[in-house]
């Protein structure tokens, strides 16, 4: 049997650059002693939250949090990979807080546009999940109205006030092929807007190439956190492709029973996924199967 493992599996840039700081910062507070915190889990990897936890990083999950914290213990508050609104970087700092940006480049520059665009009068659609902390902190850099859109179903029913200028963008891990079809159904309603689309490259391309991998395979093992919506979306579309597709997010989930006539088993893995798990994941398949 032989075992296939996706080219673009694991760590992204954004999020690899966004774990190194907070490793950095935990350097760091060997000289100064700082506190350190995250204001959110800073990737969507239960694994990894966890290892930076039994190193001394709490994690904030509010500014009601942030703000029931001692003066004496507010020290530095890493934003995560997936950014936070713009009112929350500035009543961090007025609480005293050193405040150190993580957010993935990425989304950064979506902050820019939705900010940009919004001063400019347009106001903001965000094809996306609604509710997911990366399309909550883009929300927050728009000074007008925010549509959130998360199907080509709710495409077809939205309906924006007449004349109304429209900017439309994408939560950066959303499926690719959906953004383009909900982007189509809005510009044959005839809407006055423009399209940016910030549908990450790196995402782009392991959708593409965990499609490609999943319809030749006889079984598909998808390896990311439960809370992970680019995992989730690669499982949608492996799934798609092969009905034999599991969804894992450390070896100890993987209850494997083959048949006989399985000959080949490809493997991808989320954004957030270290690759130590991969390795993991991909030497016990290789060896007991």
């Amino acid at each position: 049997m032989e075992v296939i493992l996706a080219e673009h599996a694991g760590f992204c840039f954004g999020v690899r650059r966004a774990v190194d700081t907070v490793y950095e910062q935990i350097e760091k507070k060997k000289e100064d002693g700082r506190s350190i915190y995250t204001f959110g889990p800073i990737i969507h990897n239960e694994e990894v939250v966890r290892d930076l936890q039994e190193r001394g990083v709490k994690v904030i999950s509010s500014l009601a949090d942030a703000e029931a914290i001692s003066e004496a213990e507010r020290g530095t508050v890493i934003i995560r990979s997936h950014g936070v609104e713009r009112r929350v970087c500035e009543s961090l700092k007025d609480l005293g807080f050193e405040v150190v940006d993580a957010t993935c480049p990425f989304v950064k520059r979506i902050h820019t546009t939705v900010e940009k665009e919004s001063e400019a009068g347009k106001s903001i659609v965000i094809v996306g999940n609604a509710g997911h902390p990366e399309v909550e902190g883009i929300r927050g850099w728009s000074c007008r109205s925010v549509y959130i859109i998360e199907s080509v179903e709710e495409a077809e029913e939205f309906a924006c006030k007449e004349g109304e200028k429209l900017c439309i963008v994408s939560q950066t891990t959303f499926n690719y092929k959906k953004f383009q079809d909900v982007v189509e159904i809005l510009n044959k309603k005839g809407y006055n807007g423009s399209v940016v689309n910030t549908v990450c490259n790196a995402t782009e391309v392991r959708q593409a190439e965990a499609r490609e991998l999943a319809a030749r395979v006889d079984v598909m093992i998808v390896i990311g956190g439960n809370h992970s919506s680019n995992t989730r979306k690669l499982y949608e579309i492996c799934r798609q492709e092969c009905r034999m597709t599991y969804y894992i997010q450390t070896l100890g989930d993987l209850h494997l029973q083959l048949p006989e006539t399985v000959r080949l088993v490809g493997i991808t893995a989320g954004a957030s996924t270290p690759n130590n798990i991969i390795e993991e994941v991909q030497n016990y398949v290789r060896i007991n199967f």
